[in-house]
């Protein structure tokens, strides 16, 4: 429909639109294109993240990894089908998209945990 042009947006079907239905607004207003691009980029994101999961030092390290990118992809599943009809409504916000300062601020402590994670690694490129 084209930016701030959307029906179901600007007529008010959509109530929490910068917060749990966020999804729809950008699929509705940007295309389908743009929708599928931020499925790509989490697609993308998680499978970095269990990365960090699978090449942690230990396996506490492995554990707080896993259940970090549990909750990234939980939330992903849930808002977006949410949106699509396909799960029920819930207020899981949609990771880094959603409007609110609690979840960002939650999701950039995880993102400090996996990269702490990540740092700690063992990186061995001289074996004596």
């Amino acid at each position: 429909m084209g930016l701030l042009k959307g029906n179901q947006t600007q007529l008010g079907f959509l109530y929490p639109k910068t917060t749990d239905f966020i999804f729809a607004v950008i699929g509705e207003e940007m295309g389908f294109v743009i929708a599928g691009a931020i499925v790509i980029l989490y697609v993308v994101f998680i499978t970095k993240c269990l990365y960090v999961a699978k090449t942690a030092k230990d396996e506490t390290g492995s554990l707080i990894a896993s259940g970090i990118t549990g909750i990234f992809v939980f939330h992903m599943i849930e808002n977006i089908g949410m949106v699509m009809g396909l799960l029920p409504i819930t207020g899981v916000p949609l990771p880094f998209i959603s409007y609110g300062g609690s979840s960002l601020i939650t999701n950039f402590i995880c993102i400090a945990l996996l990269l702490n994670i990540s740092s700690k690694r063992q990186k061995t490129i001289f074996v004596k």
